[in-house]
């Protein structure tokens, strides 16, 4: 790896004209993207001591497939010299093109040796990798999507112990659980570094979202999980650096050119124009912390119409009202916007969730039989039960939250029905 690029280069938005290439760098620096006898440049945005830079390169040919290389301070830092990689490449989408696209969840960071595959099995975007490597471009997606879990803040390798290890006494609270932002930081480049991993997220656009790993396990599966995480002494800041590091590493390449623009923390990177690098360390804390305890202030999730393809992405963690009387997968807020976009006229309508939408009839049963026992349904005794069942088994998927469950179905059918303009050929929940 180059000492100056620490993570990067990953190829994230991308239309017909324009993509969106995020880098962490070692230092304060100015990024150049040079592809196709243009360049485009950024200068880097500081969080904790860690480097950012994200470069929009616009202007680009639709339907093109263009090697592009990357400078720091002047310096080519990408494609690595003694790479086995083919070129990373900036693949604009081409009109009438059917979308390919690829997609999985719930990635952990451990060796790809026989010890790492026998826990944890061989890791399948590594694997995928390697085919596109080989297959130099002839079949490879348009996209991939990933749902939910890129990193585990709550069960880590011993890699990631040992970094915790040689800054802090990890026999005390929160143990071999990530604390604070330096910790997100490393757990990121341990997920992201791999040579394999690294080439394909360097060519391959992708989308991403949270789900409760990226914070704790059952984040927000009820209210009293969340009464008992803020007695803690270390969950404060568990969820501050969680989110602000999740905005850097993942939420902000999820946006498009216009949605970015719209953005109150990239509206401050965008009109930066100090001699200083800018510093958004006290900015996102607070940002993060006002989006944990007012979650309508800020929307995580997002939508992308690509061609006839319509999909919309949602945040079914830190949207969720979690007072008994309003349990809801998502607020109010949040039901509208997707009611609003969950419209006929496309060929394909793609609803991304990092939790299952359908389940098996029984456990879906079971799982909404749980919910009204947890909410006190047949008293306080149960109510302890039903929570203890709740989290020792994971019952907190849609179905585990009824009324918005409900909600959702009846727009899917609607839409699936023609009641919402000309209905489209599948309504997919990723």
């Amino acid at each position: 790896m180059t000492n100056s690029l620490v993570l990067g280069p990953m190829m994230r938005h991308v239309d017909e004209t324009s993509a969106s290439i995020w880098v962490e760098t070692a230092e304060d620096a100015r990024v150049l993207v040079r592809a196709g006898g243009s360049s485009w440049e950024a200068r880097t945005f500081a969080v904790h001591g860690h480097h950012y830079a994200l470069v929009e390169a616009d202007g680009l040919h639709t339907g093109t497939v263009t090697p592009y290389t990357v400078e720091i301070n002047g310096v080519k830092v990408w494609p690595e010299a003694d790479t086995d990689y083919p070129s990373s490449v900036i693949a604009t989408l081409k009109p009438g093109k059917p979308l390919r696209m690829a997609f999985g969840s719930c990635r952990t960071s451990v060796s790809h040796d026989e010890e790492g595959n026998s826990k944890h099995g061989v890791d399948s975007m590594r694997a995928y990798a390697l085919h596109m490597a080989a297959d130099h471009g002839d079949a490879w997606p348009d996209l991939v999507m990933f749902l939910g879990d890129q990193v585990y803040a709550d069960v880590t390798s011993n890699e990631m112990q040992q970094f915790i290890r040689d800054r802090r006494n990890i026999e005390e609270p929160p143990g071999e659980e990530l604390q604070d932002y330096e910790e997100y930081a490393h757990l990121y480049k341990l997920a992201w570094s791999d040579g394999a991993n690294r080439w394909l997220l360097s060519t391959l656009p992708s989308a991403m979202i949270f789900d409760d790993h990226d914070i704790r396990d059952d984040w927000n599966a009820s209210l009293t999980w969340k009464q008992e995480m803020e007695k803690t002494p270390w969950w404060q800041g568990r969820i501050v650096s969680g989110l602000a590091s999740y905005w850097v590493y993942q939420h902000l390449g999820n946006l498009s050119p216009d949605q970015r623009a719209e953005d109150e923390i990239w509206q401050q990177v965008a009109a930066h124009r100090g001699e200083d690098e800018l510093d958004l360390s006290s900015t996102l804390d607070v940002f993060a912390d006002r989006a944990n305890q007012y979650p309508t202030s800020y929307r995580w999730s997002y939508y992308r119409d690509i061609g006839e393809v319509r999909m919309i992405t949602i945040d079914s963690r830190a949207a969720r009202v979690l007072d008994p009387a309003k349990r809801s997968l998502l607020d109010d807020e949040e039901l509208a916007w997707l009611d609003g976009l969950m419209q006929g006229g496309f060929r394909q309508l793609l609803i991304a969730s990092s939790l299952p939408f359908l389940l098996p009839r029984g456990l879906h049963h079971i799982e909404s039989w749980n919910e009204a026992l947890s909410e006190g349904a047949w008293g306080a005794r149960g109510s302890r039960i039903g929570e203890k069942i709740r989290r020792t088994v994971d019952l907190e998927h849609w179905a585990a939250f009824q009324k918005s469950f409900r909600a959702v179905a009846d727009m899917a059918t609607e839409v699936a029905d023609g009641k919402r303009g000309p209905a489209p050929e599948t309504v997919t929940f990723l």
